[in-house]
């Protein structure tokens, strides 16, 4: 399902919708308004790349209703191919402007991911969810939860969060999991809540609880982001940055200019 007003760019068998940030937000607004619920998922070069092989990881892009460039490498493909994207359009940046927009409307969010509780702090969602209400007028918090690692394979805990999520019947629900989890838990809740909207936003709401420092502004603009990444969690990442995804993105940019009209 696709929001039809949006052509689609198409970078390596993955449609990627042209569409701004304040456009994503407008949709999701609407289509609220109207009843109507959806999913945004942000691609970035990993993303492309797993979906480009294993039709499972596929299946979830298959299923949103607004694929959007989580990462300056598409956005430069798509220059090269000749159907420029308009711009970047992160899931880190629209956990902030998606809430703002939703508190426009008085609407709910709901909050997923983050470092579980400790005696010394709070969870990370619940932090997260604080300083979202807190940049964003009017917006409601409907819930916030940090589950532990694994909680997805213990039935009688996954329906206790299950059932927590849906008794709060939030607008919009920001899942902060990582790719492919997140995605993963959105395709179980959203039969139960058809009326939402879901996001899964990666490392956002670690981002936004202050526990992960994001890249300054101009290593986002300048595609260097995962550079700041890889310098924060370098035994994490290095093998997945490196070895894969590094590779893969110069592929995808030696490969654009012959897609071409």
């Amino acid at each position: 399902m696709s929001i039809e007003a949006f052509d689609r760019v198409h970078l390596d068998g993955t449609g990627i919708d042209r569409i701004t940030e304040d456009e994503v937000v407008a949709v999701v607004r609407d289509a609220l308004a109207h009843g109507r619920g959806g999913r945004i998922i942000t691609p970035n070069i990993d993303i492309l790349r797993r979906a480009a092989a294993d039709p499972r990881s596929r299946r979830h892009l298959d299923d949103a209703d607004l694929i959007v460039a989580d990462g300056m490498p598409l956005v430069w493909a798509s220059r090269l191919g000749g159907a420029p994207l308009p711009e970047r359009v992160a899931g880190s940046s629209l956990i902030w402007s998606l809430s703002r927009g939703l508190g426009r409307d008085g609407r709910s969010v709901f909050v997923i991911g983050g470092a579980p509780a400790t005696e010394e702090r709070p969870a990370g969602a619940v932090r997260a969810a604080a300083r979202l209400q807190a940049a964003a007028p009017g917006l409601r918090i409907a819930g916030a939860v940090s589950p532990e690692f694994g909680f997805e394979r213990r039935e009688a805990r996954y329906a206790r969060f299950r059932a927590e999520v849906i008794e709060a019947a939030p607008d919009l629900v920001f899942v902060g999991l990582g790719f492919p989890k997140q995605e993963l838990v959105i395709e179980r809740l959203r039969k139960h809540l058809p009326s939402a909207w879901f996001i899964g936003c990666g490392a956002a709401v670690n981002f936004v609880a202050g526990d992960v420092h994001r890249a300054p502004r101009w290593m986002q603009r300048t595609g260097l982001e995962w550079a700041h990444r890889l310098g924060v969690e370098p035994r994490r990442l290095a093998g997945r940055y490196l070895r894969h995804d590094a590779p893969y993105a110069l592929r995808l940019l030696a490969r654009a200019p012959r897609r071409r009209p």
